[in-house]
């Protein structure tokens, strides 16, 4: 991805992958599924188990994992209610917020 960043010369206000069409900056949310489930197909995965919106959930449970700091978690998926980050990452309440209120910021 680097690579691509370097010699498109992109900045933050460019789009990482453009859309072939030529009115449109960026790929569509249909373009989009359709490369996902490309390399969901291509690996032999069960394609029924992943989507974009798997893509989505992979980061935040990433940083979940490594920092057990789920306030990160719920500012980067943009929730406004604690419950709703700890039901979307599938883990226990009373954990997530006794871990969560443990953490000095």
């Amino acid at each position: 991805m680097k690579a691509l960043i370097q010699k498109d010369t992109l900045d933050n206000s460019d789009y990482l992958f453009k859309s072939r069409i030529k009115d449109s900056p960026h790929l569509s949310t249909r373009q989009y599924s359709r490369i996902v489930d490309g390399w969901i197909n291509s690996t032999g995965l069960e394609e029924t188990h992943y989507g974009t919106h798997t893509m989505r959930r992979t980061e935040p449970s990433l940083i979940y994992k490594k920092t057990k700091n789920i306030r990160d978690c719920q500012l980067l998926l943009g929730h406004s209610k604690l419950e709703s980050t700890v039901r979307y990452l599938g883990i226990e309440v009373d954990d997530a917020l006794e871990i969560s209120e443990s953490i000095d910021i």
